[in-house]
């Protein structure tokens, strides 16, 4: 036993034995990752790098980093080695963006398959397919959020109250407004316009039919994932529910968080208004104007920081707390 522990001793210490510890554990345990975009805005911020479970939900197939080119054969036909639990409703999920599997996408799962979705401005209803009476859900949810519309039960917004960082707080254009107008130039969405009566919502027109929400209903062995930033979100609205086959792993704890972003990026966003963060211009501006020099000046000082108040954190403890921002 002792000549077997010098050995792998010996192993570890040498570059080769190192470079086969660290691929292993990118490959089958745990995988660096970095926040990108403001889709999960409050939850979880633009800088955030963090550390996700690669084994969450089964042992996905192994990609060469930066590559991310497949090592191993599919076997299986989902996507992983070792199949496993599936991803649950509210569930912070990394998985590979549909339109291009080399990218990552951080996300909330909000609904499984079977579940069906109506999406209305500043609104997200979901009728659980599995709970299929009001006992059920009355067990679940409060029934001030239970409502019946086509002869089903639907729960509204049912996991902002649990979650703070969910918001619905437009940064550009309504991404309602966007949705349907994708629709009505025939660019390919998720969802579907439909009129949905007694639905306290918005009534649109197209082609004279009038219009309060957009229906899904997700695939078996699929997940629907939504931004918890839900009016600023690229997510299965535009391109779909994700299938198991490309899901990855459950972030887990924020190793470093460094607040990059530029004045001009945090003021204007992008060329849709994307990425815009106006609260947080507020918090480090005070009283002063947010379309100043001298706020631009406060900001531009305390660029490239530290958050040191979300290293360390585990995700699943950091989304309950009501966020800074």
């Amino acid at each position: 036993m002792k000549k077997i522990a010098n050995h792998l001793y010996r192993f570890s210490s040498s570059w080769t034995g190192t470079v086969i510890i660290v691929l292993f554990l990118i490959f089958f345990v745990a995988q660096s990752f970095v926040i990108p975009s403001g889709s999960m805005k409050r939850t979880e911020l633009i800088g955030d790098f963090l550390f996700a479970k690669k084994f969450s939900y089964g042992i996905p197939i192994p990609h060469l980093p930066w590559l991310e080119l497949p090592l191993l054969p599919d076997f299986n036909g989902n996507g992983h080695l070792i199949e496993g639990p599936r991803p649950q409703r509210e569930d912070i999920v990394i998985f590979r963006y549909p339109k291009n599997p080399k990218v990552h996408y951080v996300k909330r799962c909000v609904a499984v398959g079977g579940d069906e979705l109506l999406y209305a401005d500043k609104k997200l209803l979901i009728h659980f397919h599995d709970l299929t009476d009001e006992k059920s859900i009355k067990s679940k949810y409060p029934h001030a959020k239970i409502v019946t519309l086509r002869d089903k039960l639907w729960v509204e917004n049912p996991y902002m109250n649990k979650y703070p960082g969910i918001q619905y707080v437009p940064e550009g254009h309504n991404i309602f407004e966007v949705l349907l107008q994708y629709y009505i130039y025939n660019k390919k969405i998720d969802v579907i316009p439909i009129m949905v009566d007694g639905l306290d919502a918005p009534v649109y027109s197209i082609d004279g039919k009038p219009i309060n929400a957009l229906y899904a209903k997700v695939e078996k062995d699929h997940f629907y994932m939504m931004g918890d930033n839900r009016d600023n979100s690229n997510d299965s609205r535009f391109w779909g529910s994700v299938p198991y086959s490309l899901i990855v792993g459950k972030p887990w704890l924020i190793y470093m968080s460094l607040e990059h972003r530029s004045y001009d990026r945090v003021f204007k966003g992008d060329q849709y208004g994307s990425g815009r963060d106006h609260a947080g211009l507020k918090r480090v501006c005070g009283d002063v104007a947010i379309d100043s020099k001298a706020c631009e000046k406060l900001w531009d000082r305390q660029r490239f920081t530290v958050r040191w108040g979300r290293v360390g954190r585990r995700i699943n403890s950091l989304e309950l707390e009501k966020p800074i921002q």
